[in-house]
């Protein structure tokens, strides 16, 4: 089967893709941190680093099988985390149109289509059920809903919205195996090193030995790893953190030390939260802009904490800035919940014997 990717950012639908054995031939990125960051995880993949209401059409060369056409175009919009531009205005909001656009142009046998879960509530679920009605008025035939990546072995209760669409089958969402338990926060983290507040030395030596088998998958042979950066806070900030238990938030921060009233009606639960090690991590999405609090070390978390947390492996390297590596992780879709996807999709064309 042959892959593009839509709105690409770091590559985590392309992971999830590949890792079932499809060939992604092309992606398109506009970002460009996130195109090296692709590049430097996907260099067999053509790299289309542009906006994609610049690109006319996408040419995946011979279609010696079925193409899959994938994405999640930017959900900022979608977001319950985001009411300020959570509507029909936000321009963003309409990016999905151009994924429909591509879809029109490459006629790929089938579509895969990912969103945060909140836009099942945006304008009363008005852009999902549009996207809907186009794809099928295409001739898809669909399968959609909300998805939890925890049900599929990640550490993350983190939900996703999945619409699969084919020309060919009839299509339907992977289900999660029962026999599959979610790892537990300090499962996934608890062998990385120990860090301080703003931690600038990117590449080093293991904590420890892995604590589960999650672990040890993601570390496959190595003895150094990247991405051990924290962001630095202010002192005055990481005082804070003391008084926040496992589980906590800005809340349990003792009036003095908070910030005025003010700014305090921006807060919500996820605003100094400390993650509980012994279970699945709340969602990883703006982690430093949340910031959310590692549970045994006052400070936030590293790139590559958050990058297991999402299942990305640990050869997998993030390019840029520390700030645009943290979004491109917080973004990602957790490849483990990808490849469950393309798995079912793969299995679904295989029995029609690849065509």
């Amino acid at each position: 089967m042959i892959g593009v990717d839509l709105f690409a950012g770091g590559g985590g639908l392309t992971l999830g893709a590949s890792l079932s054995g499809i060939d992604v031939r092309v992606a398109v990125e506009s970002h460009a941190a996130a195109c090296l960051t692709y590049q430097a995880n996907h260099p067999n993949t053509v790299l289309l680093s542009k906006d994609i209401t610049t690109v006319d059409t996408i040419d995946v060369g011979r279609r010696d099988g079925p193409v899959v056409l994938f994405g999640g175009p930017p959900c900022q919009g979608f977001s319950t985390s985001n009411q300020r531009t959570r509507h029909a205005e936000n321009p963003k909001n309409w990016l999905f149109r151009e994924f429909l656009r591509m879809v029109k142009s490459v006629k790929p046998e089938w579509v895969v289509f990912e969103n945060v879960a909140g836009i099942l509530q945006t304008d009363r679920g008005r852009f999902a059920a549009s996207f809907r009605d186009e794809l099928a008025g295409m001739g898809y035939k669909l399968a959609s809903g909300v998805l939890n990546a925890a049900d599929f072995g990640c550490p993350q209760r983190r939900s996703r919205y999945i619409v699969i669409g084919s020309l060919i089958a009839t299509p339907d969402l992977p289900i999660p195996p029962k026999s599959v338990l979610a790892p537990t926060l300090w499962d996934a983290i608890g062998d990385l090193p120990e860090l301080k507040n703003g931690a600038t030395e990117d590449l080093l030596r293991y904590g420890s030995e892995p604590r589960s088998a999650y672990a040890r998958a993601l570390r496959s042979d190595l003895e150094l790893c990247s991405g051990h950066l924290v962001s630095r806070n202010a002192d005055s900030i990481v005082a804070r953190y003391a008084h926040i238990p496992q589980g906590g938030n800005w809340q349990n921060i003792p009036g003095m030390l908070r910030d005025p009233v003010n700014d305090r009606r921006r807060y919500h639960s996820g605003i100094y939260r400390r993650l509980i090690q012994d279970a699945p991590s709340v969602v990883i999405g703006n982690f430093r802009k949340s910031m959310l609090i590692h549970p045994t070390q006052d400070r936030g978390l590293s790139v590559r904490e958050a990058a297991r947390l999402q299942s990305f492996p640990d050869r997998y390297r993030f390019c840029g800035s520390i700030g645009f590596q943290q979004q491109q992780v917080g973004n990602a879709v957790p490849p483990i919940l990808a490849k469950a996807v393309f798995d079912n999709v793969l299995a679904v064309s295989n029995q029609l014997g690849g065509h």
